[in-house]
C-alpha cells in the first residue's frame, strides 16, 4: 500500500530531518511552449467557427495565418507529436487538402513572418506567440467584432438596401482611397455588408493625423468599434475588394410638387453675398452658399448681416429646391463633398472682432449648381466631378 503523506506529515517528517522525494512536473522549452501557444490560437478558432481555418483571399489575415500555421505543424514531426495530446479536435488529421499554395514557395524569413515569428529567430519551427506588426494592422483594420445586441433594429435596413440594390435603385461602386465615410452610410467589406452607425469625435494619432472611432454594424449579426481610417484602408485593398453602397436615386424627392404620400423634409437654398469685401465684390455673380435647412429660407437669413455665417453681409435667394422624404444633413454633405475643391478660403472679421472663415461658400456658377441637383435626380452624380479650372462639370475617369 502506497502511504499519502498529509501537510502534518511533511511537517514532522521535515523535522525528522526526512526529505520527501517530489514527483517534478516535466518543463518545456521557451520554444515548445510558444508552438503549443499557436496551436491552441487556431483551436479558439475551431471552437469559435466550426471549422479549420481556410486559405484563400476571401478570409481575413488572421484565418489565412492560422491556416498556414496549421499546416506547418503537420508536416513538421516534432510540433506534431508534440501537440498531438492536446488535439481532443482531430485538427492534425482533418487535413482537407487544402494546404497553402504558397507554402512551399515560401523561404524561411518569408514563413516566418507569415506565421507571426519575430525575424531574428532561427529556428523554423519557433511559432512564437508574439504578433506581427501586419497583424496588429489587421487586427486594427478589423478591429474586435462582437454580436450586436440590438441587431433587430438594423436587420430591416440591410434587407431594404439589399432589394434596393436588386432593383438598381442603389449600386455598389469601388471604394476609393480617402473617401469621405459618414453615419449612415453602406459599405460591402469582404463580401459582408457593413453599415456606419454612429461616427465619434475627431483626434489626434501619435502620428499627427487625425482620426475616429465609429460603430459599425455587419449584416451577419456582429458589430465593431472601428478607427475610421483603419475601415478605409481595409476597404481600399484590393485583396478585400471594398465597395460603397450609393444613396438611393433621388428622383422625384426633388421639385416644386409633392405626391400625396410625400413627406417634406426641407429646403436646398442657393445664396448670393451682397457684401462689399474686394474678394467677394470680385466674384459675386459666381460665389455661392448652398445649404439645408427645414424651415423657411427667409426666417434662416433674417439677420446675414450679423452673422459671419453670411458673410457680415445681406443675401439674396438666387434657388431653392424642395426636399421630400431625405435626411436633408445627409444631401447638404453630398452637395458640400462634391464642390470642395471650389470652396472660398476667405476669413473676415465677426461683429466682435474675432477673425473666422465661413463655410459652405463657393466658386461655383449657379448652372452648375443646378446641373448637380439634376445630375443626383437621375443617379448620375458620382459619375462626374466639378472642375474649378474650368468652372464646369467633367466625367469622373475613376468611375
Amino acid at each position: 500500500m502506497v502511504k499519502q503523506f498529509t501537510e502534518e506529515d511533511d511537517a514532522l517528517l521535515a523535522e525528522l530531518g526526512v526529505e520527501i522525494e517530489t514527483k517534478k512536473a516535466p518543463s518545456r522549452t521557451p520554444r515548445e511552449e510558444r508552438i503549443i501557444a499557436g496551436f491552441e490560437e487556431i483551436q479558439r478558432f475551431f471552437e469559435e467557427h466550426g471549422r479549420t481555418p481556410q486559405h484563400g483571399e476571401d478570409c481575413d489575415i488572421f484565418e489565412r495565418l492560422y491556416a498556414t500555421r496549421l499546416d506547418r505543424i503537420r508536416e513538421l514531426e516534432e510540433c506534431r507529436s508534440l501537440v498531438q495530446p492536446l488535439d481532443h479536435q482531430g485538427l492534425l488529421d482533418n487535413s482537407d487538402g487544402s494546404a497553402s499554395p504558397e507554402l512551399d514557395a515560401l523561404d524561411d524569413e518569408a514563413l516566418l513572418a507569415e506565421l507571426g515569428v519575430e525575424l531574428e529567430t532561427v529556428d523554423i519551427t519557433e511559432l512564437k506567440h508574439v504578433r506581427s506588426s501586419a497583424e496588429k494592422r489587421a487586427a486594427e483594420e478589423v478591429a474586435n467584432r462582437e454580436p450586436c445586441k440590438d441587431f433587430d433594429k438594423f436587420k430591416p435596413l440591410f434587407e431594404q438596401v439589399q432589394q434596393e440594390l436588386n432593383d438598381k435603385i442603389r449600386e455598389s461602386r469601388p471604394f476609393k482611397r480617402d473617401t469621405d465615410i459618414l453615419p449612415g452610410q453602406f459599405f460591402i467589406l469582404g463580401g459582408q455588408k457593413a453599415y456606419v452607425h454612429s461616427v465619434g469625435k475627431e483626434f489626434l494619432t501619435p502620428e499627427g493625423r487625425t482620426n475616429r472611432r465609429m460603430r459599425v454594424i455587419f449584416d451577419n449579426g456582429v458589430e465593431a468599434n472601428a478607427l475610421m481610417r483603419s475601415f478605409q484602408r481595409a476597404l481600399y485593398k484590393k485583396e478585400n475588394t471594398g465597395r460603397r453602397i450609393t444613396e438611393p436615386s433621388a428622383g422625384p424627392l426633388f421639385g416644386n410638387t409633392a405626391s400625396e404620400d410625400d413627406q417634406e423634409s426641407g429646403t436646398i437654398y442657393v445664396l448670393r453675398s451682397q457684401s462689399d469685401h474686394p474678394v467677394v465684390a470680385e466674384n459675386r455673380e459666381v460665389l455661392h452658399k448652398i445649404g439645408v435647412t427645414g424651415g423657411k429660407v427667409e426666417r434662416r437669413i433674417a439677420n446675414a448681416k450679423l452673422d459671419p455665417t453670411f458673410l457680415m453681409a445681406d443675401v439674396e435667394i438666387v434657388a431653392t429646391y424642395e426636399l421630400y422624404n431625405i435626411n436633408r444633413i445627409k444631401l447638404e454633405g453630398l452637395f458640400h463633398r462634391f464642390f470642395a475643391t471650389a470652396r472660398l478660403d476667405l476669413e473676415i472679421p465677426d461683429r466682435f472682432g474675432r477673425k473666422v472663415r465661413p463655410q459652405e461658400w463657393y466658386l461655383v456658377p449657379l448652372s452648375v449648381i443646378d446641373d448637380v441637383v439634376k445630375a443626383i435626380q437621375n443617379n448620375s452624380i458620382d459619375r462626374i466631378r466639378y472642375s474649378r479650372e474650368t468652372a464646369s462639370l467633367i466625367a469622373d475617369e475613376q468611375n
